[in-house]
């Protein structure tokens, strides 16, 4: 077997296989717009309100009053009283269970709680969501013991923080390569291994560790101080620069047999279920960080003025002003839907989910890089320059520094479509997958042609008409309507494209990158269009103007999935790859002549050979 056929066969044995409950998200992708399970959408009860904007009150005191963004990023440290005063606030149990000393909040006011908190310091709102959404309290939750849920999570509520740690020098987003190993020892576990990029790290007290036990991956709950454990390096970045994240080495570390989270060989499974909705903090930051940007690009777009009139009412500044409150109310919108679907909880939405990080990260990111543009000269400059030369200290390069790794961390884009675009083929592959299957004996290629043609006999008459084509369809949304309509209509031409694609490609249709990115990235607009109207609807009690806003983004959005469309069918990927290798072989190494590396020496990827730590422990406990 290659080594890529191992990859894709780890991943797959701890991909979700079952579709217990409605998806949203599948079925769009399979040309079925099921709008009743989004809408209406689902309501907190009151006194779940009611706690949510009481501890969202208090946040917001807190963070006015108690902390200096500025500082922060000056420092590269969040202050240790900082986190003391989160403590007190209950800020690291916000999605643990009351039961556990937690707050208890809901999905929906965790995520406006991440918002808030990037709006003012991204690297605190990181600190908060690498604890809780993908740190000891989740997988816990979804998968602990009632023993483990007892000794483990009242201490995150109460503010001992927690780290996950999964990457390693030389794995990323391919599991297959895990190289740190869990070896049995009468009633623990032998820990040895390197990790990387561990967000909390430096500073926390309980790990989440994912390491190989035997050829399975397995997962466990580790106290960082354990005999072993070495903190070698707090690494830095272009953004988030408070963040305490860093290189941690296992040697010989004893974690407790009663400390492995679920069952041997689970530990990917639990990863990729924990980041089910873990994932929602990260867009949610997005939202926080995107409606920053759209009061700043108001203010600065009325009070500016060149050539007689404020630079927002010039056609080319005001068409970037549009964008970027448009789609800060889109990616709330998507985070607000998919939030209240978790909570809910009568909806998988593992795509839905999925979806928002993808769309969130890319769309916050442009978000950012046009307020810079706005800004001009003071959108490049540092707050901290702009405050000393007597101006407001506006840190808009330091907003877009801070969401570029959102397009990296928790799924890189490129690894976001592939899993979304495997999920949104998985009903074709559960039919037809011996079909296009090349180790697939004769026999159960007969069998699966028998179930496809049952399968489209009954699917591929759906796909020529609906809803979308009755100008009456979806009025309850007035103005609004006719998006929904597109979205229906353009639902069913993506399931189409789809079938075409995996018709003409069969088996190499995994190797369609290009395609399967742009599908994703369309089914990604047809879910924000849609939370978009779902959201408009609820806010025009309210807001009855909103309705203008929720329009212009559904145009903007409808242009982008037209786009997409059309370089389906019409474009350079085949070119494209072909030019890659031949670069990659050395052919043009000509091209970069006449320039100076200015890249210090040594290896690419550090070495990560188990053993005894040399390096200084960096680590450090927060009293």
């Amino acid at each position: 077997m290659t080594e890529y056929a191992k990859a894709r066969e780890v991943a797959e044995q701890a991909r979700e296989t079952e579709w217990a409950r409605p998806s949203f998200g599948k079925q769009l992708f399979l040309g079925d717009f099921r709008l009743d399970l989004v809408h209406p959408a689902p309501q907190l009860s009151e006194q779940q309100k009611s706690k949510g904007e009481r501890f969202l009150q208090t946040l917001t005191t807190f963070l006015r009053d108690s902390v200096d963004p500025a500082a922060i990023e000056r420092s590269a440290v969040i202050p240790d009283e900082v986190i003391k005063g989160l403590r007190a606030l209950g800020a690291f149990g916000m999605t643990i269970d009351e039961q556990y000393g937690g707050l208890g909040l809901s999905h929906l006011y965790y995520c406006r709680a991440l918002m808030l908190v990037t709006s003012y310091s991204a690297a605190l709102a990181a600190l908060l969501s690498a604890h809780q959404s993908i740190g000891v309290p989740q997988p816990l939750r979804l998968f602990g013991t009632p023993e483990q849920k007892q000794r483990f999570l009242p201490r995150c509520a109460q503010g001992e923080i927690s780290a996950f740690l999964l990457t390693e020098p030389d794995v990323g987003s391919d599991p297959a390569r895990l190289a740190t190993t869990a070896v049995r020892d009468g009633d623990a576990y032998v820990l040895d291994g390197v990790k990387l990029w561990t967000t909390n790290g430096v500073v926390a007290d309980l790990l989440v560790v994912m390491a190989r036990t035997g050829t399975r991956i397995s997962a466990f709950v580790v106290e960082a101080d354990s005999p072993g454990i070495t903190v070698e390096h707090r690494n830095a970045f272009m953004g988030l620069r408070g963040i305490e994240n860093g290189v941690t080495r296992f040697h010989k570390v004893r974690v407790p047999a009663e400390n492995l989270i679920g069952r041997e060989g689970q530990g990917l499974k639990i990863a990729l279920t924990t980041l089910n909705t873990g994932r929602l903090s990260l867009p949610a930051t997005c939202a926080g960080a995107a409606k920053w940007a759209a009061k700043i690009a108001r203010e600065w777009g009325a009070e500016r003025v060149q050539w007689g009139r404020p630079i927002g009412e010039h056609a080319a500044v005001g068409s970037k002003i549009s964008f970027i409150t448009a789609t800060a109310y889109a990616v709330e919108a998507v985070v607000d839907l998919a939030s209240r679907l978790a909570d809910d909880e009568r909806n998988d939405i593992r795509i839905e989910a999925a979806l928002a990080k993808l769309y969130g990260s890319e769309m916050a990111w442009q978000v950012a890089d046009e307020l810079v543009q706005i800004r001009g000269g003071r959108g490049y400059e540092t707050a901290e320059s702009l405050q000393a030369r007597g101006e407001r200290g506006v840190p808009a390069e330091q907003v877009l520094r801070d969401l570029r790794i959102n397009r990296i961390f928790e799924g890189s884009t490129e690894i976001m479509h592939l899993l979304i675009a495997r999920e949104a083929v998985d009903a074709h592959l559960s039919v037809a997958g011996d079909l296009i299957d090349p180790k697939a004996d004769l026999r159960a290629k007969g069998r699966a042609a028998t179930r496809a043609g049952a399968f489209y006999a009954r699917w591929l008459p759906g796909l020529v008409a609906g809803a979308g084509q009755l100008p009456t369809a979806y009025a309850e949304f007035g103005p609004l309507a006719h998006h929904l309509r597109y979205v229906e209509r353009t639902s069913r031409k993506l399931a189409r494209s789809t079938f075409y694609g995996m018709s003409r490609w069969q088996g190499r249709l995994e190797h369609r990158q290009g395609f399967l990115s742009r599908i994703v990235d369309i089914g990604a607009e047809l879910f924000a269009i849609t939370a978009v109207c779902v959201r408009a609807q609820e806010d025009a009690a309210r807001h009855g103007q909103v309705l203008e806003i929720a329009d212009t983004f559904c145009r903007q959005a409808r242009l982008r999935a037209d786009g997409l469309f059309a370089r389906l069918w019409v474009n350079s990927d085949t070119a494209d790859v072909r030019l890659a290798r031949r670069i990659l072989a050395g052919r043009y190494a000509f091209i970069e002549e006449g320039v100076l590396d200015p890249s210090s020496d040594g290896p690419w990827i550090a070495s990560a050979t188990p053993g005894k730590a040399t390096a200084k422990d960096v680590h450090r406990t927060i009293p």
